[in-house]
């Protein structure tokens, strides 16, 4: 596959380990922006490292946005999906929907709404 090919470029960053799953957590939930420790915590066996990693890495790619609370020590990150990230996680959905037809059998998922998951 060529390295300048849309696709190559997309999955470069997309198939890193823990994104997707970030991207999910993100969306998870009512609130709309999130804390570094309350994606960590929810993001089973991420180290800290990857973690800041892969958010710089999707504020790069325009799929999140971090702001900075310097109002109270220790100063706080949060990060939301921009409407980009928000359009790449229906399409994950998608990917779930196709794994659950046909490749992956769990009834929590069939009846639950991925902004709700608590698995």
């Amino acid at each position: 596959m060529n390295h300048e090919c849309t696709l190559y470029k997309t999955m470069d960053y997309l198939a890193k380990k823990w994104t997707m799953l970030i991207l999910l957590e993100l969306r998870k939930g009512e609130q709309e922006w999130k804390r570094f420790s309350a994606i960590k915590d929810s993001v089973k066996d991420i180290t800290p490292k990857v973690l800041s990693e892969r958010l710089k890495d999707l504020e790069v790619e325009g799929l999140v946005i971090k702001r900075i609370d310097t109002s109270s020590f220790p100063i706080k990150s949060e990060y939301r999906l921009t409407e980009s990230g928000e359009e790449l996680v229906d399409t994950i959905k998608q990917i779930k929907h196709w794994a659950l037809k046909w490749k992956v059998v769990n009834e929590a998922c069939l009846v639950q709404d991925c902004r709700r998951c608590t698995l």
